[in-house]
């Protein structure tokens, strides 16, 4: 962090080094920064790269303010151009079959992590909803659906698919070998407390590994690839604004952009005319 810092100042020493006479900072003005920011950004810095800076110059020039080496910061009403997003990295179906292809086992560790992440796949939870699960749900669990609590404290129910209703039964028979008296936590760890989110990543990683996909799997994956493959097949985008607990529809639009670009795939691969020829 550190060093970013003194590499963000240094494109500021610059800036200022190339203006008429040197450049001062209390003389720096705003369309300045806005015009420097403009050439870093044809030289291809990107928008988050570019936000990031801006900010270590905005905290520079409130520092100065307030010893009173400056009276306004240049930086105020400059903001970075828009970055593109990024769109989710999600399993294909058949990646998301073979990563859950897990003989029945009676390893209490193995049966706890099937049913977890036969979870995330079915009910596309969230890493922090999942590890907050209580043994309470399992009324709820008897219904084929789960209640939990999202951002903001906002509750939603979201249905629990047959696999991994049988992966979390099974599990239940194996927790009192792990679970410590009365810890109300639904997936345990080896000294039988509430299992943390960090280890739930590594033991997804190493499932991941072990079933010789080609991405690293984290457990947002799992839930991208839910929505994802829903939407496919459904099509009805406001069920998986709800189902993913969205506040806007647009979080969940991104998804779209996703089944078009498997449907663009398909249509290259299909259509006579857009297939490549070859020699």
């Amino acid at each position: 962090t550190v060093a970013n810092y003194r590499r963000d100042l240094a494109s500021l020493k610059r800036l200022l080094s190339d203006l008429p006479g040197g450049g001062a900072l209390e003389t720096l003005q705003t369309a300045q920064v806005r015009r420097f920011l403009a050439q870093l950004h044809s030289s291809g810095l990107g928008g988050r790269s570019l936000g990031r800076l801006l900010s270590a110059w905005r905290g520079f020039f409130r520092s100065l303010a307030e010893r009173g080496v400056v009276t306004l910061n240049p930086v105020d009403d400059v903001r970075p151009p828009k970055s593109p997003k990024a769109l989710p990295k999600v399993l294909s179906p058949d990646e998301a079959s073979r990563l859950l292809a897990a003989p029945a086992s009676d390893d209490p560790l193995e049966s706890r992590d099937q049913a977890m992440f036969e979870l995330f796949y079915s009910s596309g939870l969230r890493l922090a909803e999942l590890a907050a699960l209580d043994l309470s749900c399992r009324e709820d669990l008897a219904n084929g659906e789960l209640r939990v609590i999202g951002k903001r404290n906002k509750a939603r129910i979201v249905p629990v698919g047959r696999l991994a209703l049988a992966a979390l039964a099974h599990w239940l028979t194996q927790r009192p070998r792990l679970a410590a008296i009365d810890e109300p936590a639904l997936f345990v760890g080896r000294l039988g407390k509430r299992l943390g989110v960090r280890m739930i990543e590594l033991r997804l990683q190493r499932r991941g590994l072990r079933q010789g996909l080609p991405a690293q799997v984290h457990p947002h994956m799992l839930r991208h690839s839910f929505a994802s493959h829903v939407l496919q097949s459904s099509g009805d985008l406001r069920a998986v604004q709800e189902m993913l607990g969205h506040s806007s529809i647009a979080s969940t639009q991104v998804y779209t952009h996703l089944d078009f670009q498997h449907l663009a795939k398909v249509y290259d691969q299909a259509h006579p005319r857009a297939k490549r020829k070859t020699d």
